[in-house]
């Protein structure tokens, strides 16, 4: 299954891909009722090959989350891999690109939910759904962000 959003954030390359390379930054970004908490994080900006351990809740069950950065390209593009998770298969790729009035953000998520397809006919729309909620959650904290940030 593929998921795709791109989002317009006022602000330069330099400081969203900044914004992006902190860990702590992602909590930020993640609906409040998920209640994401980043577990293991290097304390360092990112860079290809860190894993990052999340603990969050999906449907008020708690988990734990690990992925890894398999791409980091500097003011270009990062991905991130699902290691350990609520997902048999979870990539999620991230390119930017400057563009007059800010830059904009393409993401490119590649899943697959566990128990193939009787996970696809039981929760496929159900997660589709709480996918786009939370990525039009981070698109306006981002916007938000960026309004109280920049410049």
């Amino acid at each position: 299954m593929i998921f795709e959003r791109t989002t317009t954030i006022h602000a330069t390359l330099a400081e969203v891909f900044d914004f992006f390379s902190q860990p702590d930054n992602l909590a930020r970004i993640t609906p409040p009722a998920v209640g994401f908490r980043v577990l293991r994080a290097p304390a360092r900006p990112l860079r290809e090959g860190d894993v990052l351990e999340y603990r969050l809740r999906a449907a008020g069950v708690p988990l734990r989350w690990r992925s890894r950065i398999t791409l980091w390209q500097p003011g270009r593009a990062f991905a991130d891999l699902q290691e350990r998770g609520p997902f048999a298969y979870w990539l999620h790729t991230h390119t930017f690109r400057e563009e007059a009035g800010g830059v904009t953000m393409h993401d490119h998520v590649d899943y697959r939910l566990p128990f193939g397809f009787l996970g696809r006919l039981v929760a496929g729309a159900l997660v589709r759904r709480t996918i786009a909620k939370s990525f039009d959650y981070r698109a306006e904290a981002l916007r938000q962000h960026f309004v109280t940030h920049s410049r």
